[in-house]
């Protein structure tokens, strides 16, 4: 771990990382209104439950979004205090190790939504 980081870099990541959240986020909103379409067309019980399973997991991942989109923006708050009290452009090590740590859970979020686009990806092919 570094013990500094350039607040330009630490503030890249986190625009970086808050498109690509609203992406997903996005991208879940287009994907909930085919469940219903997959669901008129088939009312077995076997696709019933995939079809609850995929809305409750695209409820979980919007509600994960939105908590590590809060988190994000609160570490951003808190690096635009530590840059007016200092002008040497770095920020102390423990905004540097909460900025990894959101980075870290960035990266767990993006590997599940990824996961579940694919499950998704496969289940639609078979049903639509």
């Amino acid at each position: 771990m570094n013990s500094k980081i350039s607040i330009t870099h630490m503030s890249n990541s986190h625009s970086d990382q808050l498109r690509a959240l609203e992406f997903y986020k996005q991208e879940i909103g287009i994907l909930k209104p085919r469940l219903t379409v997959i669901g008129a067309g088939n009312t077995g019980i076997d696709v019933v439950k995939q079809l609850d399973h995929f809305e409750n997991q695209f409820q979980i991942q919007i509600d994960n979004i939105d908590h590590l989109s809060h988190d994000i923006h609160t570490n951003v708050s808190q690096i635009a205090k530590e840059l007016q009290a200092s002008t040497a452009g770095y920020v102390d090590k423990d905004l540097v190790l909460a900025h990894e740590r959101l980075s870290e859970k960035f990266a767990v979020q993006e590997k599940a939504i990824n996961e579940i686009r694919q499950e998704y990806d496969r289940f639609s092919a078979t049903w639509l």
